[in-house]
């Protein structure tokens, strides 16, 4: 994937997996709330100091479709927010 091809998406909800212990689920969408890349990761100990960034460019193959309407709105207000109070590289 180049940088042209990539899609800048903003974070919108960090949410803990029910079925696995020390997974957190972060899901990203574009401002417009149309699309939304999710990413999943394991924490491997309590010192785990990973960053999660306000905003990543996800590849368009990688995006999924969000059909709710509501949802779609919802993802599309916080991915604003975010957009407009954070840089891309901010950790959230």
């Amino acid at each position: 994937m180049t940088n042209a091809d990539a899609v800048r998406v903003w974070l919108v909800e960090r949410t803990y997996s029910d079925d696995e212990q020390n997974l957190i689920i972060l899901t990203y969408a574009t401002t417009d709330g149309d699309q939304y890349f999710r990413k999943e990761r394991a924490l491997t100990s309590f010192s785990d100091t990973r960053e999660t960034t306000a905003a990543v460019d996800a590849a368009p193959e990688n995006l999924g479709a969000v059909d709710d309407p509501e949802l779609r709105e919802r993802y599309a207000a916080e991915a604003q927010r975010m957009a407009d109070e954070h840089d891309p590289d901010d950790a959230i």
